[in-house]
């Protein structure tokens, strides 16, 4: 007679997730929104002037950021040329498009924000000399953010948009999946994908989350201590299942793997049957047991496998 602990099958919500690791970036543009982010750059070359705002400020759409002099002319001259035209309009001693013409030679010597949001940084200070290649500031909507990571395209086959997104450690965020990459990254065999993380989300461009995408949910489904799920010599997966005085073993179908419990199916299996937990490593087909405790308060003590702990 050997001596066992034994755990009890039960009935549990068990997930299958994808794990990966990504980083908060701003909203990518999509046909309906613009992008979050918007590194402001001098339209003409020339010569910073004054620099109207400082990092960590906010401002509006269409706030008045950096005021140029470019290599034509300077910013005052285009003010005074623009209010000119205006006034001569309104006589009607200009045209439409002289005003607009006007308006235009301002408006790349006043840069503006094309984007609501935070100021992030700035990169010039007033005497700069820029170029049209030169980035003058950066603007982030810091309520507008996402979490992108790249998944192993073996593992991308199972998402789909709309799944279940969780932050996991130290953030505890749920959002869903908004976006999957329809190519393969070829550089390291990965899919790009993310996830829109709500406006109060507290989190940071360029900090680092852990997460998981639930890809499958099974409600009350059949599950067993993982310590009692055992592989057999033939490499199947057996349980050995109390019956009075005995362990029977019994071969079994495992599925989603959870937090210590293993979904299973095989024949006779119902829920409250015991199986054996600690000490069914190595137990013949059918062997006469001593039940030392119950273990099944606590089944997943000293052996527990599957998928990450919410």
């Amino acid at each position: 007679m050997i001596r066992v602990q034994v755990g009890a099958l039960e009935r549990k919500t068990l997930h299958r997730y994808v794990i990966g690791y990504g980083v908060v970036e701003p909203a990518p543009a999509t046909p309906r929104r613009a992008a979050a982010e918007a590194q402001v750059a001098a339209p003409v070359n020339g010569v910073v002037t004054r620099v109207l705002i400082a990092a960590g400020e906010r401002v509006r759409r269409g706030q008045l950021l950096v005021e140029l002099n470019s290599d034509a002319m300077t910013e005052a001259y285009a003010a005074a040329e623009a209010r000119r035209e205006r006034r001569l309009y309104a006589q009607h001693n200009a045209s439409l498009k002289s005003v607009q013409q006007a308006e235009a030679r301002l408006a790349l010597l006043r840069i503006t924000a094309p984007v609501s949001g935070t100021v992030v940084r700035v990169d010039v200070k007033p005497g700069a000399a820029v170029n049209t290649s030169t980035v003058l500031a950066d603007v982030i909507d810091l309520h507008r953010l996402v979490v992108r990571t790249d998944i192993p395209a073996a593992q991308a086959i199972e998402l789909k948009l709309g799944q279940p997104v969780q932050m996991l450690g130290g953030v505890r965020i749920a959002t869903r999946l908004a976006y999957i990459s329809p190519t393969v990254d070829q550089s390291d065999g990965a899919v790009s994908v993310w996830a829109a993380l709500p406006a109060d989300s507290r989190l940071r461009p360029g900090q680092y989350v852990r997460l998981r995408i639930v890809t499958a949910t099974h409600r009350m489904t059949l599950a067993a201590p993982s310590a009692g799920v055992i592989t057999d010599v033939g490499g199947h997966s057996v349980l050995s299942v109390v019956r009075g005085h005995e362990a029977i073993r019994v071969p079994v179908r495992i599925g989603i793997r959870e937090s210590g419990w293993d979904e299973v199916s095989g024949p006779g299996l119902r829920a409250g049957a015991q199986i054996v937990t600690v000490g069914a490593y190595g137990l013949p087909p059918r062997v006469a047991i001593q039940i030392t405790s119950d273990s099944a308060r606590d089944p997943i003590a000293a052996n527990a496998q599957g998928s990450e702990t919410p």
